[in-house]
Order: C-alpha cells, then sequence, then structure tokens
C-alpha cells in the first residue's frame, strides 16, 4: 500500500508539471491561435493546407504571451508566491527561452508569408507589443488602461484568426469575412470577460478599471451571454449568404452553449485551471466540433 501511494503521488505531480507546462509555457495558447486560424479556412472551405502560416501564427502567440508573463511578474509583486504567479516566477528562465525561440521562428516565417498578410500585421503586431511592453508615458502598457485591454484582445484575436488567413489564401474580404470577424471578436471577448473576473483583485492592485469592476460579476457573466449570443447572429448571416453550411451554425451554437455553462459557473474562487485550461481551451473546441460536424 504505501509504494501504490507513492506511485500514485508521483504520477500525480508529472502530471501537474506536465499541465503547467503546457498551460503556462503558453503552448496551450499557441495551439488556440492555430486552432481559430485552421477553423476559418475550413469555414471558407479551404484546405488546411498552409503550414508555414500556422507555424508562424503559433510562433508569434507564443512570443508575445511569453514576453506578457515576463513583463506582467513585474506588475504583479504582491501575488508572486501564490497560484499561476508562483508557477510563472519559478520557470521564468524557461518562459525567456521559448520567447526567444518563438521570436526567431516567427521572423524567419514571416518572409514566407502573403505580403498582403506581411502589410496587415503591421498595426496588430505594435498593437500586440504595446499591450505587453511599457511603451506608453509613465511605463505604461495598453493593457494598463482603464477598460481597453479587452477590446484590444477580441480585435486583434479577430484579425488574425480571421483577416490574416483570409488575405494569404487571397479572398478577397467581402461581407462574409467581416461577419465572421463580428463572430470571432464577440466570442473572444465573451471568454475574456471571466478572466477579468478572476483577475479584479490584481486589476485593482495595479488601479486598472475593467468591465467587471465597473458593472459587477453577474452583470459582466450576462453581458458574456449577449456576446455570445451575437456570434450565433453573425455566424447565421453566413448560412444566409451560403459562407456556412448549417452543420456549419450547429456546431457553433454548441460552442457557444459549452462556453456560456463554463461562464455560468466562472468565479473568482475557482482555480485558475479553470480558465487558463477550460475557458482557453473553448477557442479550440469550437475548432474541433466545426471538424467533426464537417467529417
Amino acid at each position: 500500500m504505501p509504494f501504490q501511494y507513492s506511485t500514485d503521488c508521483a504520477v500525480a505531480s508529472f502530471f501537474i508539471k506536465l499541465l503547467n507546462l503546457i498551460l503556462y509555457s503558453n503552448l496551450w495558447i499557441a495551439l488556440a491561435a492555430v486552432a481559430t486560424t485552421a477553423q476559418t479556412f475550413l469555414l471558407l472551405k479551404d484546405k488546411i493546407d498552409q503550414p508555414n502560416f500556422l507555424i508562424f501564427v503559433c510562433a508569434s502567440t507564443l512570443f508575445i504571451y511569453a514576453v506578457h508573463r515576463i513583463v506582467g511578474l513585474q506588475k504583479v509583486k504582491p501575488f508572486q508566491s501564490k497560484g499561476r504567479y508562483l508557477v510563472i516566477s519559478t520557470f521564468k528562465s524557461h518562459i525567456i527561452i521559448y520567447a526567444i525561440v518563438a521570436g526567431i521562428t516567427a521572423f524567419v516565417c514571416f518572409w514566407k508569408l502573403q505580403r498582403a498578410v506581411q502589410l496587415s500585421l503591421v498595426v496588430p503586431s505594435v498593437v500586440a507589443l504595446a499591450y505587453v511592453l511599457p511603451m506608453l508615458a509613465g511605463k505604461k502598457r495598453l493593457r494598463d488602461i482603464h477598460f481597453v485591454k479587452i477590446f484590444l484582445v477580441a480585435i486583434v484575436w479577430a484579425w488574425v484568426g480571421v483577416i490574416l488567413p483570409v488575405l494569404q489564401i487571397e479572398q478577397n474580404l467581402d461581407a462574409s469575412v467581416w461577419w465572421m470577424v463580428a463572430e470571432r471578436a464577440l466570442f473572444i471577448f465573451a471568454i475574456t470577460l471571466p478572466f477579468d473576473i478572476r483577475d479584479l483583485k490584481i486589476d485593482e492592485h495595479a488601479n486598472v478599471q475593467t468591465i467587471p469592476a465597473k458593472i459587477g460579476v453577474q452583470r459582466s457573466k450576462r453581458l458574456a451571454f449577449l456576446a455570445l449570443v451575437g456570434t450565433l447572429i453573425c455566424s447565421y448571416q453566413n448560412v444566409m449568404l451560403g459562407t456556412y453550411s448549417s452543420l456549419n451554425w450547429w456546431a457553433l451554437a454548441l460552442s457557444a452553449a459549452s462556453t456560456g455553462i463554463l461562464i455560468f459557473f466562472s468565479d473568482r474562487k475557482m482555480h485558475d485551471y479553470y480558465f487558463t485550461a477550460l475557458l482557453d481551451g473553448t477557442i479550440i473546441f469550437q475548432f474541433l466540433l466545426v471538424v467533426l460536424l464537417e467529417i
């Protein structure tokens, strides 16, 4: 029995370390970025045959989020002794290495992208860097400006997840694409609100006003539900335009419903895995639903 207990503890410890590696090395969110861009290819009935593009998306996301982790540690010193910040601070040197490797990979892949994609990356790249680096007056980041960060996250993710793949396959930016942009931005907005609920104390410490701090937790959840309804309205417009099939809409509806359940139960006292693994994972789950219902 003692041997079995010791073995079980060792297995559990290994699993937790592996999970922490996937989540806090930013690999999970990078895979989510790949999933949302691949989803756009599928919905536009294009083959996912863009390895350089997908590697670029993965590497650049990994780089931005790694830099965000490193810089963000300086802003949350009172919280570094517990939770996710303890894990991140413990593996700070590893995250720096990941950032360097990812940055070099993204730089190499960038030069193989379509020229239109390269040009369209200028603004979101500057925004993303200003979001994570203290480039503003008073050593502030864009995310330190009241109410700004959630909208920046939604817009940049929609741009990377929809506009870039559309430009990569040289398709016109027609009405169906802009409905898709709105759909994706609303979805990201909905799943980001619970993160602001989780970070209320941290944002209060940083003197940053967010939507949950202004209107409260319950109203923020209701706003997230409205955003999910908005995603379904936008996706239905693409059904009417003939861009989406009815199965595509049902995949997105199932995604919205399951995401809504997660948002309903989100709370500041939930373990960070609930947010970083499950809520971020809804992006990957949505892609898988689109794939499965297409088979």
